[in-house]
């Protein structure tokens, strides 16, 4: 039986004035690439809310208050480093206007295994055959962006 670790992170959904939303290519060197939302692991006493500022900056550049939470998913995998986990995920929207992306904030390890972005629209998330996390991004995206502008016309 696989022992894993509690790991709980924050992950962003940023998304464009389009609808487009920022994803991270990944090429760990002992696996097969795919697609992420920004994000990561919770610090040692940070709080999710902490945990999206700090990776927002730290992946992006993007000086913003990355919100409220709008999405919570709980994964077991194994990461980069090799390490069982199992995720408590909590997910935050990030609009933006502009797209500019800064890896000034990488550690070494993202230096490493980040080898690009793309900003995605909701039809190609559905359409493609590359592997993305998570795998139902499109819906939870489309789903966050719509209350989110519900929540403006109350």
């Amino acid at each position: 039986m696989t022992v894993r670790v509690a790991r709980p992170a924050a992950r962003l959904l940023i998304v464009d004035a389009e609808r487009r939303v920022l994803m991270f290519h990944f090429t760990p060197p002992n696996g097969a690439d795919f697609w992420a939302t920004p994000g990561g692991a919770c610090d040692p006493g940070e709080t999710y809310a902490q945990a999206a500022r700090r990776e927002l900056i730290e992946e992006t550049g993007i000086d913003a208050d990355p919100g409220p939470e709008v999405a919570q998913k709980t994964a077991e995998f194994t990461t980069i480093e090799g390490q069982d986990v199992s995720a408590d995920e909590r997910y935050f929207l990030v609009r933006v206007a502009d797209r500019t992306i800064s890896a000034d904030g990488y550690t070494e390890l993202e230096r490493r295994v980040m080898t690009g972005h793309h900003w995605w629209t909701l039809d190609e998330l559905r359409e493609t055959r590359q592997t993305v996390f998570p795998e139902d991004l499109a819906d939870l995206v489309e789903a966050s962006l719509n209350a989110a502008e519900d929540a403006k016309t109350r």
